[in-house]
């Protein structure tokens, strides 16, 4: 490995150490209270006290997030496959998943924990609207794609739909659907933690969000930075494991995952 290639893997992390003390010395030098900005040394220690509470939060969260993002994988490649190929149900229904969009999950969540029973339910729904247009968009986007010699060429051979889905469309439409894969990812932590603050801190079941909730409640300002910094690390890891996803299917073949060589 070249010097190069080392200061640029050591790069990111001395930035984040730099201003991890940074902060530290400004807390303490500056004499700021915990109850209005804790030092990282102080988090660090409430992230240990707090751990068994936190994690069980943790876990909530993540499980709302990773079934909610499932879900919108599977119904976002779905509905991307019948509007690629039916351009009518595309004109007729795309408006549809772009109100969902648009629409703020906030303002949509108290009507959605009303009219659906289960809490654990209408956070999972909360959560799929927000995650669910980019896989859509991205995935449609890639499957009318390909080029149009390809698709002469697979008209000539007489290619089944299946085979033009499995060798044409699919590896066409993937490098879309990883990009939107990685959106995704990051919009359905979001959406649940914004879900499970409208839901409020009360149920035995309750994720991140709550937690942040009862320490604001109660002033316990090193606690709410404790649960943040969980959810900044888990946002990090969610976008870096799909990051790490999509170069194991493209890095051999597509030029976006590809290493990038510089003089």
């Amino acid at each position: 490995m070249s010097a190069r290639a080392v200061v640029d893997r050591l790069l990111p992390a001395a930035v984040l150490v730099g201003l991890v003390v940074g902060w530290e010395l400004l807390v303490r030098l500056a004499g700021i209270p915990h109850y209005t900005l804790p030092a990282p040394s102080l988090v660090a220690q409430t992230l240990w006290a707090n751990g068994g509470s936190l994690a069980s939060s943790w876990w909530f969260t993540l499980k709302v997030t990773f079934g909610a993002l499932a879900l919108a994988v599977a119904g976002g490649v779905l509905i991307a496959s019948v509007f690629a190929l039916s351009r009518p149900l595309e004109r007729a229904f795309l408006p549809v998943a772009v109100m969902l969009q648009v629409t703020p999950v906030v303002a949509v969540a108290p009507l959605i924990l009303i009219y659906v029973e289960s809490t654990t339910a209408a956070l999972l729904l909360c959560t799929w609207i927000v995650a669910f247009f980019p896989i859509l968009s991205n995935t449609v986007i890639g499957l009318r794609a390909a080029d149009a010699g390809h698709r002469d060429l697979f008209r000539l051979y007489r290619a089944t739909p299946w085979q033009r889905l499995r060798l044409l469309l699919v590896p066409t439409a993937l490098p879309y659907f990883a990009a939107g894969l990685k959106i995704s990812g990051g919009l359905s932590l979001i959406g649940a933690v914004t879900a499970e603050m409208v839901a409020g801190a009360a149920g035995r079941e309750t994720g991140l969000a709550s937690r942040i909730l009862e320490a604001s409640f109660r002033t316990e300002t090193p606690k709410m930075f404790a649960a943040l910094v969980l959810l900044v690390l888990t946002g990090v890891a969610i976008f870096w494991l799909f990051d790490r996803l999509a170069r194991a299917l493209l890095g051999h073949w597509h030029a976006s995952e590809m290493p990038r060589t510089e003089p």
